[in-house]
């Protein structure tokens, strides 16, 4: 049996997949502010609880980031992917069996780990599924599956919650990685390559576009050898500085709407998807955008850093609009969303070709390592602004928003500046 259009399918798995992460990872963030006192915590500590629950995530993030990428590149996406989407599927489910924050935290720790995986596989299955003038569409297809899971989370979680309670949401939401399982094991055969189901014409696309852009023998290279090429820190360096700000409002934002805006939980559902919606559109839209000056002869490495400018510009816009008109926002919770949501926007516009840089500027095995270096590095910055957040949000959330503000430029002159020009 031959199957049109392969590649395609992969891809929807993949961005599916990524769909399942952001529930799973995002349901502590939606319920946390409702149930933290089941736990005996009040709500003067509880931000300092969640950023204590989110650091045990975060660390295991980062190291999961660089081990799953080392485990793409050496058991390849079809094994790797299902061993991180069953542990973390799994992970998600224990939460439910949570008794104090010491275990609550412990079971986040495995699911950072395991759902870090999904990102230099996704990366590592697109140099291996695509040629290069169709990575940053394919990135952000797989990128909108991150945006798409925070639109569909808050209503689905609070959903779950009100009619079956915290404890069984987590049983359920568990369930949605295994069953996703059986398609991917189903389609995702082998490499294209040697794949049963690829048309011959897909093959030849696939292969002999890549073929003319790679050396046919490419060096595995070790971290210590990676660390002294530029490109490697020019990536390393924009995910430590513009991650954080994605993390801030994926942690924060159910805790912000509640505090500036007195939500409770149903209106937390109502309103929280909004800005991931916008974040879904810049993430298509940014894969396009630079697919689109590919085919118009630009160098692939430059159209992703002239989306990264893009991106990057329409974040910091929308971040110091909301900084001026902060304190008259609490009155128009409909215009703070889509402040948010546009800063998002730019976010997920210049997030995937960020991402996609690795296998444009590395190929074979070091793809999937480099990719998760990258991803390490974001959680480390990402460790640093969860634990400021309680503290500069005391009285206002002035200084969260400048914070992000201020994180942006720096990314963009890690990506512009920092890369070898040879």
């Amino acid at each position: 049996m031959k199957i049109k259009g392969l590649r395609w399918y992969i891809i929807t798995l993949i961005a599916i997949a990524t769909v399942i992460n952001y529930i799973d990872r995002s349901a502590i963030n939606i319920l946390w502010p409702y149930i933290h006192e089941d736990f005996g915590i009040d709500a003067a500590d509880s931000k300092n609880a969640l950023a204590a629950i989110t650091t045990f995530f975060m660390i295991a993030y980062a190291i999961g980031q660089t081990a799953t990428g080392k485990m793409m590149d050496a058991i390849g996406t079809r094994l790797g992917m299902t061993i991180s989407i069953l542990g973390w599927s799994l992970s998600i489910a224990l939460h439910a069996f949570a008794r104090s924050i010491m275990s609550f935290s412990i079971f986040r720790l495995f699911l950072g780990f395991f759902e870090a995986g999904n990102w230099p596989g996704a990366t590592k299955s697109n140099a291996e599924w695509f040629p290069p003038k169709e990575r940053a569409i394919a990135q952000g297809i797989f990128g909108a599956g991150a945006s798409l899971g925070s639109v569909i989370s808050a209503p689905i979680i609070v959903l779950l919650y009100l009619a079956f309670g915290w404890k069984a949401t987590f049983v359920l939401i568990g369930f949605l990685g295994i069953i996703w399982l059986i398609p991917w094991l189903y389609f995702n055969r082998n490499v294209p390559e040697k794949h049963a189901f690829i048309t011959e014409e897909e093959k030849q696309y696939i292969v002999q576009v890549q073929d003319n852009v790679v050396l046919p023998t490419v060096e595995k290279l070790h971290w210590k050898a990676l660390l002294k090429i530029k490109n490697t820190w020019g990536i390393i360096l924009s995910r430590f500085f513009i991650d954080p700000v994605w993390w801030l409002f994926v942690t924060w934002l159910p805790t912000f709407l509640k505090e500036q805006f007195h939500f409770d939980i149903k209106q937390i559902g109502a309103f929280a998807w909004v800005p991931y919606l916008f974040a879904a559109l810049g993430s298509l839209s940014g894969g396009y955008y630079s697919s689109y000056r590919i085919r118009q002869n630009l160098p692939a490495v430059e159209a992703r850093k002239e989306a990264v400018t893009i991106g990057a510009v329409i974040m910091i816009i929308s971040l110091i609009i909301i900084l001026i008109r902060l304190d008259n926002l609490r009155e128009s919770p409909v215009f703070a969303m889509c402040l948010i949501g546009m800063t998002l926007f730019g976010f997920q516009f210049l997030i995937n070709n960020i991402q996609t840089l690795p296998s444009d500027y590395f190929n074979g095995k070091n793809v999937g390592t480099v990719s998760g270096m990258g991803g390490t590095a974001a959680v480390l910055g990402t460790l640093i602004t969860t634990w400021a957040v309680p503290i500069i949000t005391q009285t206002s959330y002035i200084s969260f928003f400048a914070l992000a503000a201020a994180l942006v430029p720096l990314s963009w002159i890690s990506i512009k500046y920092i890369y070898s020009k040879k």
